[in-house]
């Protein structure tokens, strides 16, 4: 598998649409997907490629001056639990690192939500992320918006 930073805005849209179309369990609404699709575009994005076919993706985003959020993220069911989304996020993160932002974060559904969601939340804490705060309705009631942060990235840039 190999990690490759995509730059081609109409490539980016491209393997974003591959893989969340086929991850129906948390891109299942259209008028959402559509919206990543499309902001992927502008967005720094990275792909895990195997066989010169991409098999997931990562889109990042500045939310403030020292932050960067995981803004999308997607590996294809047939590749979980084997290394993509961790390669991924390794790629992100120097790529945060070496522009100078010093914290990552990403938006999930709360824990205990959702059994997809609850997998995913495992998989960033596994990383690092800790909980850094809850928003009951930005999303919905039923979807609380979680957000988990990644420590300070300083003298990461080697990793």
């Amino acid at each position: 598998m190999e990690i490759r930073e995509i730059t081609v805005p109409e490539e980016k849209q491209r393997v974003v649409r591959r893989i969340l179309e086929g991850l129906p369990e948390w891109f299942g609404i259209a008028e959402a997907r559509e919206e990543y699709i499309a902001q992927s575009a502008e967005q720094p994005c990275f792909a895990a490629m195997e066989q010169g076919k991409p098999v997931g993706f990562l889109c990042l985003k500045e939310t403030g001056r020292d932050t960067m959020e995981l803004a999308v993220m997607g590996v294809d069911r047939r590749h979980h639990r084997r290394g993509s989304g961790r390669a991924l996020f390794a790629a992100a993160r120097k790529y945060a690192a070496q522009s100078g932002y010093s914290f990552l974060q990403v938006k999930t559904v709360q824990m205990g939500r959702c059994k997809e969601y609850d997998n995913t939340n495992r998989f960033y804490r596994s990383l690092g992320f800790k909980e850094l705060e809850v928003f009951p309705n930005l999303w919905d009631e039923w979807n609380p918006c979680q957000i988990l942060h990644y420590g300070n990235l300083a003298n990461q840039t080697g990793n």
